[in-house]
């Protein structure tokens, strides 16, 4: 009988990994996109020309069929430049990855009202990806569940994978 419970021990310890593999490799795919987009934003410290004329010129908001300039352009570019970067770090990190997620998602809104046409190659999956990552967290390779305590216990029913046809635990 002692066999059984620590196989079903091993069992319960191992069950949780699969998910938080899925869960990485979903932080990585989301994170990948947005970063290198963030890295053509820079130059040296500062935002690029490049992408303050972007948002002061070029990028309009598609919104009930009119366009509408970028309200605060360089500000707009700055807060894309920083959010571009800093986001998807703390992604892949998994770290406050929900609210990474969330920010990702806010962006990925305002780029649909900006790029409309690009909605099923792009901004689709990456809502999706990141509605995901809100959802059932970054699992358990992450930095989340290493410093945030309180967080591992609160999300564990939804980072916790159980197997239907897993014998019940005792």
């Amino acid at each position: 009988m002692r066999i059984l419970d620590i196989r079903d021990g091993i069992v319960a310890r191992l069950a949780g990994w699969p998910f938080s593999v899925a869960a990485l490799l979903l932080r990585i795919a989301l994170a990948v996109p947005f970063f290198r987009s963030g890295l053509t934003k820079w130059d040296g410290l500062s935002v690029s020309a490049g992408a303050r004329y972007l948002f002061s010129n070029e990028f309009k908001l598609h919104i009930f069929g009119n366009l509408y300039p970028y309200p605060f352009p360089n500000l707009m570019a700055a807060m894309a430049a920083v959010g571009e970067i800093v986001l998807p770090v703390l992604l892949v990190l998994g770290l406050l990855t929900r609210l990474s997620a969330l920010g990702i998602l806010a962006m990925t809104v305002i780029i649909q009202l900006t790029l409309p046409d690009a909605w099923a190659n792009f901004h689709l999956p990456w809502a999706a990806m990141s509605a995901a990552l809100i959802v059932i967290g970054p699992g358990r390779i992450s930095l989340d569940e290493l410093v945030i305590p309180w967080l591992r216990t609160s999300s564990k029913s939804s980072t916790q994978y159980t197997d239907p046809a897993a014998p019940p635990t005792r």
